[in-house]
């Protein structure tokens, strides 16, 4: 089967053919570059898709992914990601294996058309112009043959008539011949123009359309061929990366096959585990004795018996009972700010305060006045969930129940050791230098690196003494040692005078060696107590409203807890006045709240007050 025997006389419609398979294939290249396109969208939409749910870092969600359940749901966005990464490697495959081939092709295939053809159509006009040439001599011979016959015909005319001149017989005899004559010439003519146009006539129809047929069909094949193949390697791209893809998928179910519940459920015992023992016996309560409805300092020092008693404050208690309590509400509001705050900075720029005003400290007042006052100051009940945030943390997180307390302390051990093997290292370092210098004095001065070696030392002497600082809490807590007497707490006062506030070491007081509460009765077990169950009333309360605004006249860096950072120029909203203390509460959305020195801010006050306040 060959075009140039089937198809001789079909140039046009082979032209026509050729053009669509030309077509065809620059469809083909535009069908593999959208789909490049979708990959390409697709692999940065699944990537972005990842990068959303990635949990932020040093954020709460981070403390999350330590749960198997999160860690799965963390490695299928991270095999997510490598599969996304498996359709950029087929767009990029199928643009540089495909479409670049293709389009290369595609122009040498053109140009080879173009030859092809213009081949066919010179051999056209060649044969057409050959035609021609045996048209025109044609019908020469034609012309010359009826001139001829009719100069034949005139001399035989003549010839006959009697009338005529031998002269005139003559003449039209020697015209005869001579057109006879042409006729003759133009018969040669006419006979050789034909056989070459014969020759060439067979040369185009069985040698030269023949060949430029093949070479068309020739040509018209490998495009189909090129083009099955292109298809068989666009299948072949997808083919290669899906074993890497299926590790994806298979990553994915090992991850979701690794998650294991009962672990989950003991990290979230680890994490909220408090360590205190559950309440006992509600002892009977015998209403039909008198009770005392005042708090007075005695009732405060009475024992346990009495005091069970005496600290009830009819009909305020809504039926909560005392024993569920938590530990450090009512402790934070019987520590509420008493001193003043610092005064403003003498400028406004916050290099003028490199550490800005501290957190309210708080002032050691007699319990009892402290509790009288809780009992009278009703205005300030409002405040118990700031007052709880308020206050600095203590160096021995006593303010923790013992197994968070515990696990703190054992973080601190763990990063202060992490410090001193840095130390450590560097310290080896800095020797390893020092001996080379002492060998070899050109590459410099060992003399030089003495003061070094001698702060490296002291930082490591440093970290020890607080390591076994930390580790000696940590033991008392795990009970490895014995409760510490009150000469030991002294000693000790001098790592939590700065942070501890009196306070919290009542909660210290009434630890036993294995880091639980004992049941010991003093004045601050049974104000904590009362603070819980008080603290348990007004957690459900609505947030304040806001009676005004404020604008922070310099930058305040709240660092410590219950206090909240401003910036010079901003406006707050303002929550809750300043009551005699120094101290004005404000708000910057409804989570972020916290307190501020009054002498840093202007408060403009909606209500009962004409103008702005500024308390300086």
């Amino acid at each position: 089967m060959s075009w140039g025997t089937e198809l001789w006389d079909q140039f046009d419609n082979l032209e026509k053919h050729t053009q669509w398979g030309i077509d065809i294939l620059e469809k083909y290249i535009k069908f593999v570059k959208e789909r490049t396109e979708i990959e390409l969208s697709y692999a940065k939409q699944l990537r972005n898709l990842s990068k959303k749910y990635q949990p932020k870092k040093n954020s709460k969600e981070e403390e999350e992914y330590r749960y198997t359940a999160c860690k799965a749901f963390l490695a299928t966005l991270n095999e997510m990601n490598d599969y996304a990464g498996q359709h950029e490697v087929i767009a990029e495959n199928m643009t540089s294996q495909i479409i670049a081939e293709l389009v290369r092709y595609v122009q040498e295939l053109k140009q080879e058309r173009k030859s092809h053809f213009h081949d066919g159509r010179k051999a056209q006009q060649h044969i057409e112009t050959c035609w021609k040439q045996l048209e025109s001599s044609k019908r020469r011979f034609e012309r010359d043959c009826k001139e001829a016959d009719r100069a034949q015909q005139y001399f035989e005319k003549m010839d006959a008539d009697i009338n005529v001149t031998k002269a005139d017989v003559e003449k039209a005899r020697q015209q005869a011949q001579a057109r006879h004559q042409m006729a003759e010439e133009s018969k040669t003519d006419y006979s050789s123009i034909l056989q070459k146009f014969n020759h060439e006539q067979h040369e185009y129809y069985h040698t030269h359309i023949p060949n430029i047929f093949q070479k068309i069909q020739e040509m018209e094949e490998r495009r189909i061929v090129r083009m099955g193949e292109s298809v068989k390697t666009y299948a072949e791209l997808d083919r290669q990366v899906i074993p890497i893809i299926g590790k994806c998928l298979d990553g994915i179910v090992k991850a979701a096959e690794s998650i294991d519940p009962k672990n989950d459920s003991q990290l979230v015992v680890e994490a909220y585990k408090s360590g205190f023992e559950p309440p006992g016996d509600i002892e009977f309560e015998d209403y039909t004795q008198p009770m005392k409805r005042t708090v007075s300092d005695n009732s405060l020092s009475n024992s346990r018996g009495e005091g069970k008693s005496e600290l009830k404050f009819g009909g305020k208690s809504k039926g909560k009972l005392w024993p569920f309590i938590k530990k450090n509400k009512l402790m934070s509001l019987l520590t509420s700010p008493h001193q003043p705050p610092p005064p403003p900075p003498a400028s406004a720029s916050p290099s003028a305060v490199p550490n800005g005003p501290q957190s309210p400290k708080q002032q050691k007042e007699p319990l009892s006045h402290r509790f009288n006052e809780f009992m009278t100051s009703k205005p300030k009940i409002h405040c118990f969930r700031s007052l709880k945030r308020g206050g600095a943390t203590p160096e021995d997180f006593s303010n923790l129940p013992p197994e968070q307390r515990r696990k703190k302390l054992q973080q601190k051990v763990d990063e202060l050791n992490k410090e001193i093997q840095k130390e450590m290292d560097q310290r080896d370092a800095i020797t390893k230098m020092k001996d080379v210098y002492l060998k070899n004095p050109q590459m410099g001065d060992s003399a030089s690196l003495g003061h070094k070696l001698g702060e490296v030392s002291q930082n490591i002497e440093k970290l020890r003494l607080e390591t076994q600082k930390f580790e000696a809490w940590l033991a008392e807590v795990e009970g490895r040692l014995p409760a510490r007497s009150d000469q030991a707490r002294r000693q000790s006062g001098m790592y939590e005078a700065q942070n501890a506030p009196s306070v919290n070491n009542c909660a210290q007081d009434r630890e036993s060696p294995d880091g639980s509460y004992t049941e010991e009765q003093s004045q601050e077990s049974e104000v904590k107590v009362l603070a819980t169950d008080f603290d348990d009333e007004f957690d459900d309360e609505e947030p304040l409203p806001a009676i005004g605004t404020c604008k922070a006249l310099y930058t305040f860096e709240g660092q410590n807890e219950g206090t909240i950072s401003v910036v010079e120029g901003e406006t707050l909203f303002v929550i809750e006045e300043d009551k005699g203390d120094g101290w004005t509460r404000i708000r910057r959305n409804e989570d972020e709240e916290g307190y501020v020195p009054t002498s840093y801010v202007e408060v403009y006050l909606d209500k009962n007050a004409k103008g702005a306040k500024t308390y300086i």
